[in-house]
């Protein structure tokens, strides 16, 4: 009698329909010979439209569990994968519904909340801002009586530093709350039940930390240096350059304080993403995420003989071994090409001479020509991607500053546009 052939491992992908990253990852598992389930985001009353294997509703995560749950019923699930924070949660709850590796669920909840994680940062000593939690309905003149100056207004869920918004005085502070509260209507979230955060503003050099955590603790898999000052009014990331400049000590330092942050909310495996600002003081934990990197960054990432981000979470996550946790030699850039000013994009040139500056090895347009875009801090989005490879960090990040230098977006202001912004 012949040996029953074991079948292959089955991973379910939490995906947004307008994610970057799930290219990648069905990439890495066509390398692994993983067979991939994506679950897409669609709102329950589109469902019928949509022609794929599993579409949930990532909103329901009570609908979704039990549609994931019924769907594992017929066809069995090794891991399931959250690509960006609004699948989180949800993979959590799905995981631990059927026995799954996972975090605790209260770590997830953390992980999004920016308020629920200052107030576990603070209760567990991570450095981190001091903060006030504030209703949506409150009065902006008595929230200024009651923070420091400079201070930063942000929104409790959003991500990629969607609505946050800096302050010098109370005067600003007002004009922040309402820019906030018209983004946070928009989006749906009732004003009667909704928070918001007001912040101590920390000054310093930022910093992104990507590491994996293990029954070792945590691994860095790659420290990111942002060059550009990150001091507002918005806080619009553009370049990241690995491996960090900055002197051993702080990188350790910087570890250290990542791995506390983790543990005072209860993340304990997997990815996790992290900011950081760092000044004379030392390292401050701005937010972790219980995921890895967004956008189209990992694309710089390769570690031991070519093995992709990815495909590292990936082995990880299956119970794969990692032949290596060490990054590929050399220095990597990445630039997320701002958006000036919201408008539709008409036009862009420059792409052939840009890719032609030396290290630059890739430019992606991610932006659809003839399509809105909206700036920060109403949007969420970039004109697209840069990368770049060179001996040292210094050359990997002039390179992207001269590819970018030669792109031109031409981009034509809108009265639909204008209104959604100014309110």
């Amino acid at each position: 009698m012949s040996e029953e052939h074991p079948r292959r491992k089955r991973l379910l992908l939490l995906v947004s329909p307008n994610t970057y990253r799930a290219g990648a990852f069905l990439d890495a598992a066509r390398t692994l010979d993983v067979e991939v389930v994506r679950g897409i985001d669609v709102p329950r009353e589109l469902n019928d439209w949509w022609d794929v294997p599993l579409a949930v509703d990532f909103t329901d995560v009570a609908g979704a569990t039990q549609a994931i749950q019924a769907y594992a019923a017929q066809t069995p699930l090794d891991a399931i994968v959250a690509v960006d924070d609004s699948a989180t949660i949800l993979a959590t709850k799905a995981a631990a519904a059927l026995g799954l590796p996972h975090n605790p669920l209260e770590a997830a909840e953390a992980a999004r909340d920016k308020g629920i994680m200052r107030a576990l940062f603070a209760g567990h000593g991570v450095p981190s801002p001091v903060f006030r939690r504030f209703a949506l309905t409150a009065n902006p003149a008595d929230i200024a009586a009651q923070v420091d100056f400079p201070c930063v207004v942000k929104p409790l869920r959003l991500s990629g530093s969607r609505g946050v918004i800096r302050a010098d005085n109370p005067a600003e502070l007002e004009t922040a709350f309402y820019r906030l509260k018209r983004l946070l209507l928009a989006d749906g979230n009732p004003e009667d039940s909704t928070d918001i955060l007001v912040e101590d503003f920390i000054p310093g050099f930022e910093v992104a930390l990507e590491g994996l955590l293990t029954g070792d603790g945590l691994r860095v898999l790659a420290l990111f240096d942002k060059p550009d000052p990150l001091d507002g009014p918005f806080f619009e990331e553009t370049i990241y350059v690995t491996p960090s400049r900055l002197p051993e000590a702080t990188q350790a330092a910087i570890a250290d304080c990542a791995a506390r942050a983790a543990a005072a909310i209860g993340l304990r495996d997997g990815p996790i993403h992290a900011e950081l600002r760092v000044n004379e003081r030392g390292p401050w934990m701005l937010e972790i995420a219980g995921r890895s990197i967004g956008g189209l960054c990992s694309t710089i990432l390769q570690f031991g003989t070519g093995m992709c981000l990815e495909e590292l979470l990936l082995r990880h996550t299956l119970g794969f071994d990692v032949p290596s946790f060490d990054r590929a030699s050399g220095a990597a850039g990445a630039m997320m090409i701002p958006i000036p000013r919201s408008g539709l994009l008409k036009a862009v040139s420059g792409i052939e001479a840009a890719s032609a500056v030396p290290h630059i090895e890739g430019i992606e347009i991610t932006a659809k020509v003839g399509g809105p875009i909206v700036a920060l801090p109403e949007g969420s989005s970039y004109l697209g991607f840069i990368f770049s490879h060179a001996a040292d960090p210094a050359t990997a990040e002039q390179a992207l500053r001269e590819a970018h230098s030669l792109l031109h977006f031409e981009i034509k202001p809108t009265l639909q546009v204008l209104q959604s912004v100014g309110g």
